[in-house]
């Protein structure tokens, strides 16, 4: 009965360490460490420009192929979905353009960030830097890629008339709070990424099924009395609440509750689980 108890307990024992693992001075630790993290933007600031260069090495046009691609795709799939769904590309392109960046930006905070601690394995065990500046790092080169991305929402705005109005101004604090989740992503993902390396191929898959099922090629009317669809799904309510103020509206007062939850939600399960299992992470990587 020992031994059986034993076995049945063995299935608990990352919730146990969790649960063991709280307590005040551990979450102090966790806040600590992101607040030195950001005070040492200098270093992941530099890091991330680093990586960007590295990863387009010898080529001439850099991180514009990345625009250059979702371009190509924007153009080929609005025109093929705009004649299936019946919508006019001067309204349609406009909307799908943004739709395809933010997604962008939020599937690679997400994907990057399910990898950050791993792909930063040499520097943990080297560096005696806090641990958040890795995720840092990962939210900064995904913010620098979606500036060079932004161009084609611009471009194809430009082409049909679109125009910025004074609901443009709200994008930046709106891609500000938009970070601040990418942030708290990259930390919870990356953490767990360390210690369970099936996460980052499940995480991969669900992105991918979650782009289909949130309104990126296709308008919420499309769909109707189908709301519960759109209203469970968080990502909806992230690419709403930026692609509103680019297309010159102000986004519903539910976006802005929808998001705020999720922002509170996620901060408070993060800081939990980072608290506890902080100090774990150079160990499992």
């Amino acid at each position: 009965m020992k031994i059986e108890n034993q076995n049945n307990l063995t299935g608990y024992k990352p919730l146990f360490q969790i649960y063991k693992g709280i307590s005040k001075k551990n979450l102090q630790r966790a806040k600590d460490d992101i607040i030195k993290g950001w005070s040492q933007r200098e270093l992941w600031i530099a890091m991330g420009l680093q990586e960007i260069r590295q990863r387009y090495r010898r080529s001439k046009i850099g991180p514009f192929w990345l625009t250059i691609s979702m371009g190509v795709m924007v153009l080929a799939l609005g025109i093929l979905y705009g004649s299936i769904f019946g919508q006019e590309l001067s309204n349609y392109l406009p909307y799908l353009s943004a739709g395809f960046v933010i997604w962008g930006l939020i599937s690679g905070l997400i994907l990057d960030g399910v990898n950050s601690f791993i792909q930063a394995e040499g520097l943990i065990k080297q560096l005696p830097a806090p641990l958040s500046i890795y995720v840092y790092r990962t939210v900064w080169s995904n913010l620098i890629v979606f500036f060079h991305n932004i161009l084609i929402f611009f471009i194809v705005s430009a082409w049909f008339g679109y125009y910025p109005n004074h609901y443009f101004l709200l994008v930046f604090p709106i891609l500000l709070l938009l970070l601040v989740n990418g942030l708290w992503l990259g930390l919870l993902l990356g953490l767990l990424s360390a210690r369970f390396r099936d996460i980052p191929q499940i995480v991969a898959s669900l992105v991918q099924i979650m782009f289909f099922i949130t309104p990126v090629i296709w308008k919420p009317e499309m769909l109707p009395g189908k709301t519960l669809v759109i209203n469970a799904n968080p990502f909806y309510y992230l690419v709403e609440i930026i692609r509103a103020p680019l297309m010159g509206s102000l986004p519903p007062t539910s976006i802005f509750i929808g998001v705020s939850i999720i922002t509170l939600i996620g901060w408070v399960i993060t800081i939990t689980i980072y608290g506890a299992l902080r100090w774990r992470i150079p160990y499992w990587v």
